[in-house]
């Protein structure tokens, strides 16, 4: 990875976001562009439904499944043929997020701001919600717990799923069915991208329209959500995968190396950030991804990604810098690798999730921690937070005042109301407050 040293930067405290964000770029990813690409895709879904998802998966993916919803027998073989090992990873997985979800899951509360008067914050849950799992590179049968546990703890009574069709089944891939079986999903279609998107907001074939879409996708599912937002909610306009570690010279060069190389996995375009306030480590480290990257799987994308613009070892004077610059950048995923590990992580305020140690790796949060791995990227941690229980509910208020509890603040409704010239406003008061009392 090439090298960049802040070490001489010394911005005033109020210019870190701006000086230190620009600092580390990104991959150029241009969603813009891509949203005139997917515009005619989503009308087109839009006035002709299924037959257009079905034309544009035939168009952009080569394969045409002979229908799009996925029959529950082919869901139901796919997990009787799951590898073993596989299902019990799974079912950890899904335990160990949906005690989290559990945990996280907001209650409804009732305020009695005087006597006789109450507002309640009812928790409603999506009535129904659209799941998005990518195929592409990698089948993330991850993303089908990720996606479905929280919105199922969260009581969501309709959930409908999708993912690409592989070309040599016109069904998504198999392990992504078990998993949808092993949830009990049974709603799951064989489409991909943007027709997929468009498909879960505007309804197509047996898929009604959804109020929700979550999950994440390559720039033409981003385009799409963008474009589909204000119609239905969406969770997050995911891009690529990106991982940020501050390690001193305690860190372990081979831990470093080995975490870096797994998000770089992902993408050509996935970012792998090394800050550190040890140019010894980061020789370390150097050596270390030669070796690891030479006997990898995807020798090629994780070159490419390591040796994009999008990845950098950056050189710090101390950790107070590693700090700021980690908060600048915002990284999908933090790790901590440094003496006192925990007191470095509580200092950060911008990160998707934070990993702390060198025990907790991000792909364990990938799989099987309890956290969810659906998280804000390129920039975005510092107004964003990740997928959760709560992203599959909302608030409702309910408000009920007696009689005695109007007339005790009536008056005040009826002289803001004339503060707003909005008199009619404040008649819809008065003409209670002006009957006899009961």
């Amino acid at each position: 990875m090439r090298r960049l040293d802040l070490r001489t930067v010394d911005p005033e405290p109020d210019e870190w976001a701006a000086v230190y964000g620009h600092a580390v770029p990104r991959a150029e990813v241009d969603v813009a562009q891509a949203l005139e690409a997917v515009r005619p895709v989503i009308d087109d879904v839009r006035q002709r439904g299924a037959d257009a998802v079905l034309d544009a998966g035939e168009r952009f993916d080569l394969v045409r499944p002979t229908t799009l919803r996925v029959p529950a027998e082919a869901m139901q073989q796919a997990l009787d043929a799951l590898d073993p090992a596989v299902r019990a990873g799974l079912v950890e997985s899904i335990a160990r997020l949906r005690r989290t979800c559990e945990a996280e899951l907001e209650h409804t509360v009732t305020t009695t701001v005087a006597d006789g008067a109450t507002v309640e914050r009812r928790i409603v849950p999506m009535q129904r919600v659209g799941l998005y799992v990518p195929g592409g590179l990698a089948p993330l049968v991850s993303t089908v717990v990720m996606n479905a546990v929280p919105a199922q703890v969260a009581g969501v009574p309709s959930i409908a799923l999708s993912s690409p069709p592989t070309r040599e089944t016109g069904l998504p891939h198999p392990t992504i069915l078990a998993a949808c079986a092993l949830l009990g999903v049974d709603e799951v279609y064989a489409a991909g991208g943007a027709q997929a998107i468009a498909m879960l907001g505007y309804g197509a074939g047996e898929c009604r329209p959804v109020n929700l879409i979550t999950g994440p996708g390559n720039v033409y599912v981003t385009a799409a959500k963008r474009h589909l937002a204000g119609r239905v909610s969406i969770d997050s306009e995911a891009g690529p995968t990106e991982i940020a570690v501050i390690a001193d010279d305690t860190a372990d060069a081979d831990l470093v190396a080995a975490d870096l190389v797994s998000q770089a996995e992902h993408d050509p375009l996935a970012a792998s950030v090394l800050i550190t306030d040890s140019a010894a480590l980061a020789d370390r480290v150097d050596l270390a991804l030669k070796a690891q990257v030479d006997s990898a799987r995807h020798v090629d994308r994780i070159r490419t990604a390591l040796g994009g613009q999008q990845s950098a070892t950056v050189l710090v004077r101390d950790v107070d810098q590693a700090v700021a610059v980690a908060n600048a950048y915002a990284a999908e995923h933090l790790e901590v690798q440094a003496a006192d590990a925990a007191a470095v992580a509580a200092r950060i305020v911008n990160a998707g999730a934070i990993f702390v140690g060198s025990f907790t790796p991000v792909s364990l949060g990938d799989y099987a921690a309890g956290s969810n791995h659906v998280l804000p990227t390129a920039g975005c941690a510092c107004h964003s937070s990740g997928l959760s229980v709560r992203a599959f509910c909302k608030n409702v208020q309910v408000i009920t005042y007696s009689e005695a509890a109007l007339r005790e603040v009536g008056q005040h409704v009826v002289t803001l109301a004339e503060a707003e010239n909005l008199p009619s406003h404040g008649q819809a008061v008065q003409v209670r407050l002006d009957r006899p009392t009961r």
